[in-house]
């Protein structure tokens, strides 16, 4: 097995070459050798049944591994009442459309601690309403998906790799998202050498055990930053880090298989497939 690789959402490419609905992307992608989509529910869960099911099977019949990202308005560690009503909601909605899709996988970010709240406060009420999902989903029989937390990249955010592991302790349907443009960010431009990736994997394996490091989902993209973490998403061709070339260097040497997500700006499915080029390279190099 190797690692595969693809998009977040739809590409400038995919609308430039005449295309408009997300269910003609799994045969694009095939087209482009590319083999994993994340459907963008970001904005909200408003994807009818219909048509994600019609996105399920073109995935299934093009071998397109489908995982799909939530919406941003989930905050697990809110205080309010309503927040965290909706927060379950959106939970839902989104392992609905999974269900629907026969995506494997939802990522999703944990939110912020709210202004001026304590960190580690706001961290075991993202615990204790994280558990109330969990509960939901087990009896509205929407279990098969793992949920996937998310690291992010700003300061003010909940999602340091160590909080993502807190929760993913919770459950074992629940598995880390890393994303190392946004580690990269919060960190002030750490992660550019091979120790610095392999580090994590190590880390991850320590907590999760040798299976979660090795097929770990992964989000990876340039990423402009400020003292407060990141500013921009940005592509391949700009001068902005971390570079993915000592992450593939990592995952081909231990024999990782993960699926690497790009979510360059606009150029994602491009600069998946330059993921995928350099790696299959030094894979190849060991047969």
């Amino acid at each position: 097995m190797f690692a595969q690789f693809g998009p977040a959402g739809n590409p400038d490419a995919f609308y430039e070459s005449g295309h408009k609905a997300s269910a003609d992307m799994p045969e694009w992608l095939a087209g482009q050798e590319l083999k994993a989509y994340e459907y963008q529910c970001s904005r909200g869960v408003t994807i009818k049944q219909p048509t994600a099911e019609l996105v399920g099977q073109k995935a299934a019949q093009y071998g397109t591994k489908l995982s799909i990202h939530a919406p941003y308005y989930i905050s697990l560690g809110t205080e309010d009442e309503t927040t965290a009503t909706n927060t379950q909601r959106h939970f839902l909605r989104t392992l609905e459309v999974a269900k629907w899709m026969g995506a494997d996988r939802i990522v999703f970010h944990i939110g912020g601690p709210g202004k001026g709240a304590d960190r580690r406060q706001a961290m075991e009420r993202a615990k204790r309403l994280f558990a109330k999902v969990l509960e939901q989903a087990e009896n509205q029989g929407l279990t098969g998906p793992q949920l996937l937390a998310e690291t992010m990249g700003k300061q003010n955010q909940l999602g340091s790799l160590e909080e993502v592991l807190e929760l993913c302790k919770l459950d074992e349907r629940v598995r880390p998202a890393v994303d190392f443009g946004h580690m990269h960010a919060v960190t002030g431009g750490l992660y550019t050498t091979s120790a610095e990736f392999a580090a994590v994997f190590e880390k991850i394996g320590e907590a999760l055990g040798a299976e979660a490091a090795k097929n770990l989902h992964i989000h990876f993209s340039p990423i402009e930053f400020t003292k407060a973490g990141e500013k921009r998403h940005w592509s391949f061709g700009d001068p902005y880090g971390p570079p993915h070339e000592p992450l593939l260097t990592v995952i081909a040497d231990k024999g990782y298989t993960p699926r690497i997500i790009c979510e360059s700006a606009g150029t994602q499915a491009k600069d998946a497939k330059t993921m995928q080029d350099y790696y299959l390279a030094m894979v190849k190099k060991d047969f």
